[in-house]
């Protein structure tokens, strides 16, 4: 009588199952759920999203070793100008609150000009390790983010570019509008960005 039970438990279980596959796959074919980045994502949506991405970065970024000579000038100018031609039209640069591509893109990408635990990202205060953070921006620039609209610059750009890049991250925060200017200028027979 108990394997009997187990059985039609058993049963029921793979009816319930299939009926969720069936129901997950019409509702996938649907078109239902609105795709459109001016169309939020539902609380539940956006959590689950989140915290796979964030799950997913923490995971890949754990064993990168972060360089000893991240803060030095030769990093913070190179990376500057980087950031300068490749970034600001998402991540903006000091004086600026807005462009074009922060108005559409969803999700907003972060105003790297603010500091983690300003610039409204859930993923900001949930380390207390630097080169935790540090090692998840340089996984970031590498492989970018899928569906966010944050490309990889792996493909086209080495390791001591992006932890150039990385090294201006530090200090951006802090710069005004007059220092970032200084910073961010590329010698005229600089190739700069291809």
């Amino acid at each position: 009588m108990t394997s009997f039970k187990f059985l039609s438990c058993f049963k029921c279980l793979a009816v319930a199952a299939g009926v969720a596959a069936v129901t997950g796959v019409g509702f996938l074919y649907s078109g239902l759920y609105p795709m459109g980045a001016d169309d939020h994502h539902n609380d539940l949506t956006y959590w689950t999203l989140e915290t796979l991405r964030e799950r997913s970065i923490a995971r890949a970024s754990n064993d990168i070793e972060v360089p000893a000579d991240l803060n030095s000038s030769e990093r913070l100018l190179a990376g500057g100008a980087d950031y300068n031609d490749m970034c600001t039209g998402c991540h903006l640069k000091p004086g600026k609150t807005e462009s074009d591509f922060t108005l559409g893109l969803y999700p907003a990408p972060p105003n790297l000009t603010l500091t983690g635990d300003r610039h409204g990202h859930e993923h900001a205060g949930d380390t207390d390790n630097d080169d935790e953070a540090i090692k998840r921006q340089f996984w970031i620039i590498k492989h970018g983010i899928k569906a966010s609209g944050m490309p990889a610059w792996g493909p086209g750009h080495d390791d001591q570019r992006i932890w150039n890049m990385v090294a201006f991250l530090q200090r951006l925060p802090e710069l005004s509008p007059q220092q970032y200017q200084i910073l961010t200028a590329r010698d005229a027979d600089d190739a700069g960005h291809h």
